[in-house]
């Protein structure tokens, strides 16, 4: 039977949610707060909303008549716009309000790993008053990471040590409005990401992959929402064992089995540490560079496993071609903290060679696509292995050009993923 799917989102994550659906017996209608011109080319119809109304998500789910839906940013999440499609009897494939807070709320989060024993938390604490957390932050013998206890779109965390000095991430505190900050004992390693798609009780797990949050090649400059990510042609990431990725695999079970009825995309963040592998945090939705790794390699019908969720079936295994991906986004210059809107956008699906391209945050007008304040698009290249795949992703980028646009080149590069192998090896020695 055919499924009308809505998808609510208009990232370069929910661009490749609807590249992944656009084959299957489905047709698909997306809302978003922006026209993602990506989505709007594979979808039925595309509504601009704003995503966390949740009256005009569900008004435009029944118009469609939609039979599934999938929630792609954590912002609807938030708001309980899958609460309120279940309730007009629309299956929402991302988790309630409250099954989200394991990302939306980051106090909430560490507590729930301590009362449930889960494995990888660090020791933290948490504070409602910022003056409190300073004089913490004075006492306390070591580095820390500064963590703000709601949605910061990836750009909040601050890390003493590494970003910050004391005095610094103080007067961030000083002078922030955060209602809740989390402090915890800074982890030290290599990040990696294992996202797990859940459904009735089960998880089915996808390939490792590391992101880059910094905005500058060689890990420099402030926290962005994702300059780029990587993966392997296997499950693991060239500085990872086998047995670092099935222990993060058991730190998602084990929360998948403390949470109450979960369902959509569990995302853990670890960091591969000295002692092993620590949770630096959960997402309650695909990563945003991550999803773009993930699902052009997807050989599962992803349909799929939309409607064994609905129907309470088991989970279909996923199965993943051997390939490695590459993908860098280009931003708008200035980006994050003073970006420049306006540049044209060169680069087209037509003229991207053999890489993917996923629009994220641009502006369609009638001579073309432009630049917004965001993260504007994403190339992906997929090849037998890292490096193969790099080449590819370059290839695109130097289509685009440099116009008012910044990459960060070294992602995926024979050098930088070398640096993590002797970076973890220099730690377990």
């Amino acid at each position: 039977m055919s499924e009308t799917v809505l998808l609510v989102g208009g990232g370069g994550r929910e661009h490749a949610i609807a590249r992944a659906l656009a084959d299957s017996d489905t047709d698909l209608y997306a809302c978003a707060g922006n026209r993602n011109p990506g989505i709007a080319r594979l979808a039925d119809g595309f509504e601009t909303l704003e995503t966390t109304n949740t009256t005009a998500v569900v008004a435009y789910a029944e118009e469609v008549g939609a039979t599934l839906a999938v929630v792609g940013p954590e912002g609807p999440l938030a708001a309980g716009v899958a609460d309120a499609l279940d309730e007009a009897g629309i299956y929402a494939f991302g988790p309630h309000a409250d099954e989200a807070r394991i990302e939306t709320d980051k106090a909430f989060q560490r507590r729930f790993m301590q009362e449930h024993d889960i494995p990888g938390c660090p020791d933290f604490e948490t504070f409602d008053d910022m003056e409190a957390a300073c004089e913490f932050i004075d006492a306390y013998d070591g580095d820390l990471a500064v963590k703000p206890a709601g949605l910061t779109g990836g750009k909040g965390v601050k890390v003493i040590g590494d970003q910050v000095t004391d005095e610094e991430a103080k007067a961030y505190l000083r002078d922030s409005d955060y209602d809740r900050v989390v402090l915890e004992e800074r982890l030290v390693g290599e990040e990696f990401t294992v996202q797990a798609l859940v459904a009735n009780g089960q998880l089915r797990v996808t390939p490792a992959i590391q992101d880059h949050k910094r905005a500058y090649e060689g890990d420099e400059g402030p926290n962005t929402g994702g300059m780029g990510s990587y993966s392997d042609a296997g499950l693991e990431l060239p500085f990872m064992t086998e047995e670092d990725y099935h222990e993060a695999v058991e730190v998602l079970k084990e929360t998948v089995a403390a949470l109450d009825d979960y369902r959509g995309v569990l995302y853990g963040q670890f960091m591969l540490t000295a002692d092993g592998v620590n949770v630096i945090e959960f997402n309650a939705r695909f990563g945003d560079p991550e999803a773009m790794n993930t699902l052009p390699v997807l050989t599962t019908d992803f349909l799929d496993v939309l409607v064994a969720a609905r129907e309470g079936d088991d989970l279909p295994k996923l199965s993943f071609a051997p390939e490695a991906t590459v993908c860098k986004y280009a931003v708008p210059d200035g980006y994050p903290t003073d970006p420049e809107a306006g540049a044209k956008v060169k680069i087209t699906e037509e003229n991207a060679g053999e890489a993917i391209l996923f629009y994220a945050s641009v502006d369609e007008r009638d001579d073309g696509i432009y630049t917004t304040t965001s993260r504007s698009f994403a190339v992906v290249g997929r090849g037998e292995s890292i490096a193969d795949a790099e080449t590819i992703a370059e290839d695109a980028l130097s289509v685009a050009g440099e116009e008012g646009l910044h990459m960060r080149h070294d992602i995926g590069t024979e050098e930088l993923v070398q640096r993590r192998i002797d970076h973890v090896q220099a730690l377990r020695n």
